[in-house]
């Protein structure tokens, strides 16, 4: 774990000199431990240059499983003390651990939980990774979790946790400037992109693997660079120097547009999965519906990924419209 610490340091620093300020050592000290890690693995894990410290690509591949290791490791910590503490209390009080890959719909959820258990101890915590999460379902570090399935590439749910799909395949739209060529269109061709540097993220399960595989399909072969930063990526989409797939949900950034992509090449599962016997029946369905009406909330304000709903998944639509009005008839 020292030196997963030490190489996240480094990366997230961008500095040998600010990452040993950071750890508490020397900066020769944090040189030499840094070589012996790299003889270790077999290959050079960051390149000196005079503006700082940046990770090869072994090293940007060594980093996306370290640091899923170091949160699990400080998920496994920060639960073991809140449990110790509820021990040694005078009582045990109702708590519920929530995790979640990113997304717009998290904030919505918690709201509708917290209004729904105001006396709950709930807690949240979010990943890039679903492989992670689930593991920590398993390891009794979460006791739900939100998670998504890149297609093609099915995550290793473990053999004691549960799952409910969510989304069966929900599409993913692409982000990018508002100046480009494709930007007029309602609906972009992958072939419109060909020619333009795709972004992803090294962090997040399958994603590369994902991309790479609907772009060969298709024929194309375009750049594809990795990004771990949301701002630099963010900013890359707007100069025109990039584009990303993205989240059907996700807002435009300044100076971008998010659009639909032509037959929907990328698509993902959304999963809602838990550990058996920790919450009851009514308890986990109370907890998907709450997910559920808050992602769906979230794509009535797409007007994109709203038609897009009612074209492919119009059942959805109608189910939740049929449960809005069971709601206002129960206040009657």
């Amino acid at each position: 774990m020292r030196h997963l610490r030490v190489l996240c340091a480094i990366a997230d620093t961008g500095s040998l000199r600010k990452a040993a300020l950071q750890l508490g050592m020397t900066q020769p000290s944090l040189t030499t431990q840094l070589h012996r890690i790299e003889r270790a693995i077999g290959g050079s894990l960051f390149t000196r240059e005079q503006t700082g410290s940046r990770p090869t690509a072994l090293g940007h591949s060594v980093l996306s499983r370290a640091r899923p290791v170091i949160a699990e490791m400080a998920a496994l910590v920060s639960a073991a003390r809140q449990e110790a503490r509820e021990t040694a209390g005078s009582g045990r009080h109702r708590r519920l651990r929530i995790g979640s890959v990113g997304s717009r719909a998290v904030a919505a959820w918690l709201r509708r939980v917290h209004e729904r258990l105001p006396d709950t101890d709930t807690t949240i915590h979010v990943d890039i990774s679903a492989s992670a999460l689930l593991r920590m379902v398993a390891a009794d570090q979460l006791d739900v979790a939100f998670v998504y399935e890149s297609e093609g590439f099915p995550l290793r749910v473990p053999p004691d946790a549960e799952h409910r799909v969510l989304m069966a395949r929900e599409p993913q739209f692409v982000a990018l400037s508002a100046g480009h060529p494709a930007a007029a269109r309602p609906v972009v061709h992958l072939a419109d992109l060909a020619g333009d540097t795709w972004m992803v993220d090294p962090t997040a399960d399958h994603e590369y693997a994902a991309m790479r595989r609907v772009f060969s399909e298709a024929g194309l072969n375009p750049r594809v660079v990795q990004v771990r930063d949301n701002a630099t990526a963010a900013e890359l989409v707007a100069s025109g120097e990039a584009v990303r797939h993205c989240q059907p949900t996700s807002l435009p950034g300044p100076g971008t547009v998010v659009r639909p992509v032509h037959g929907d090449p990328l698509a993902v599962r959304l999963l809602f999965t838990w550990r058996p016997r920790v919450l009851s029946p009514p308890a986990l369905d109370a907890l998907y519906a709450d997910l559920r009406a808050a992602y769906l909330d979230l794509a009535k304000v797409n007007p994109a990924y709203l038609a897009w709903l009612a074209r492919h998944e119009p059942v959805l639509l109608d189910r939740d419209q049929d449960r809005a009005q069971d709601r206002v008839q129960d206040r009657v």
